[in-house]
């Protein structure tokens, strides 16, 4: 306990407080009375010790008495809390296999914001091509609650799916929200070759997509396209309207090696884009994607640390392949001939390592490898 043994006497043979003389007053007193009246709880019990038993308790501190003594008022009627049974209308078939999407229109996400500017409220329904990232279609709700923008932006997806897709299959993936999982909805898209796929309950991250589109397509609205300056619902949807013109054809993505949305989807119908089989290959799993990364790294720093002690070698060996997965996992990225003196300068000083960011890695790494 780290304490002398003179501390602890003295500790031990010291007076009385008022704090104690106080507690030992209560807990009895506190105890007495609900044994008598049971069915009354602290709040019950402190105003009655101050009517009837002379003593100035507020019912904070009686109710600290109460979880001392783990009791509680008993009732003939006591609330039976029940875990909520959740019952997701349709599977989640994505999870955090969202980038091993493989071709257009094979995926497509929706969701709703809102704006709004100046007293001004407006509704946005977008559906997005999580492949291509375009936005594929959208409609607009001038009232809150407004089903209809769903709907709409729905059957305009339809008809670009069977126009492009043929018999394909197209997941279509929403939260739960009420109009999403309305009969009249999904009636749609009944006899469609489109399969539903939902987020969980109380999980935005299960729709990543969608969620970060619609907060940076707000900023480049507020921002660059002066939003905040319309003072009509008209001059609203008109500047949104010619956003999303230029989002799909002259916005470089990053996500798409900064191509635009639509020429990215023309590259890919001329044979320009290699064709994958990724995405029936999936593995569904509710582990967020970068724990499974984390331990990835973490296993193949064990396994070589492992390797190492075995060959009875005193430092870490680091190859590319460890360098890139942590590059990955830490969202970093360097150049192949920062990556070759990063490695051969791994026995070195930091100070050895020229660029600042290479020694901010090279310092993230030693700390990584050390054993």
């Amino acid at each position: 306990m780290n304490v002398s043994r003179s501390g602890y006497y003295k500790w031990k043979k010291r007076p009385e407080t008022e704090r104690d003389s106080k507690r030992s007053r209560i807990i009895p007193l506190v105890e007495q009375i609900h044994n008598e009246h049971p069915s009354h709880g602290y709040r019950w019990v402190a105003a009655y010790i101050r009517i009837n038993c002379n003593e100035n308790f507020s019912d904070n501190y009686v109710y600290k008495a109460f979880r001392c003594l783990g009791i509680q008022s008993k009732t003939k009627h006591k609330i039976h809390y029940r875990p909520r049974k959740e019952k997701d209308k349709y599977p989640n078939l994505i999870f955090t296999t969202w980038e091993t999407v493989d071709r257009p229109r094979q995926v497509i996400v929706s969701d709703m914001t809102a704006f709004h500017i100046n007293w001004i409220y407006v509704e946005l329904t977008m559906y997005f091509d999580v492949f291509t990232k375009q936005i594929l279609s959208y409609s607009f709700g001038l009232r809150r609650g407004d089903r209809m923008q769903y709907i709409n932006g729905l059957t305009d997806v339809v008809k670009v799916i069977e126009e492009e897709t043929g018999r394909k299959t197209t997941v279509l993936h929403t939260d739960q929200g009420s109009v999403y999982a309305s009969v009249a909805y999904n009636e749609l898209i009944k006899d469609k070759n489109i399969v539903r796929s939902m987020s969980r309950a109380g999980k935005p991250t299960d729709n990543p997509v969608n969620e970060s589109l619609n907060g940076w397509i707000k900023e480049e609205l507020m921002i660059d396209f002066k939003l905040g300056e319309c003072r009509d619902r008209d001059s609203i949807i008109e500047v949104i309207e010619r956003y999303i013109k230029f989002y799909n054809s002259e916005r470089p993505c990053y996500a798409i090696g900064y191509d635009t949305p639509d020429h990215y989807y023309m590259r890919y119908q001329r044979g320009e884009i290699e064709r994958k089989n990724t995405f029936e290959q999936r593995i569904l799993t509710e582990e967020p994607l970068f724990v499974r990364k984390r331990k990835e790294a973490a296993a193949m720093i064990n396994t070589a640390q492992i390797n190492n002690k075995k060959a009875g070698g005193t430092d870490m060996v680091l190859t590319n392949e460890m360098l890139n997965h942590y590059l990955d996992t830490n969202r970093l990225s360097i150049t192949d001939k920062q990556s070759k003196e990063i490695i051969d300068s791994l026995g070195k000083e930091p100070d050895n390592v020229h660029n600042w960011s290479e020694q901010y890695l090279y310092e993230q790494l030693r700390k990584l490898l050390r054993k």
